[in-house]
């Protein structure tokens, strides 16, 4: 899982750093920073999350992208055709979202591998 998370962390990255030139740009980025900072813990930190705090924070901030996915769900029909993303914003907006919850998905997947782990082991 760790190259998993490794290539989650490049993609929100990349993800963040095309926002330059969006209006809401700083809003975007935040929303994939926060899922590249915790692939980025669970790649290279994982032992971080074996305390409570840390682990209820990572619970909280898959919360909050779940929410978004719910709120900017996008309502153009037919929004994951490449002809219709490519023109629509929010349909850009609604995908982006979705797969930076995935990326926070992988992340608490790894967490809980690790947490039952270190529990079995100690």
């Amino acid at each position: 899982m760790k190259y998993v998370n490794i290539a989650c962390v490049l993609l929100m990255l990349l993800f963040a750093g095309v926002q330059y030139n969006d209006p809401d740009g700083f809003l975007w980025a935040a929303i994939y920073l926060v899922p590249a900072m915790w692939a980025g813990i669970m790649a290279f930190r994982p032992h971080l999350i074996q305390n409570t705090l840390p682990f209820g924070l990572l619970g909280l901030s898959v919360a909050a992208e779940l929410i978004g996915v719910l709120y900017y769900w996008p309502t153009t029909p037919g929004f994951w055709r490449q002809d219709v993303w490519w023109a629509t914003e929010t349909a850009r907006e609604g995908m982006g979202i979705m797969i930076a919850a995935g990326v926070i998905l992988i992340a608490l997947a790894t967490a809980i591998r690790a947490r039952a782990a270190a529990h079995k082991a100690g």
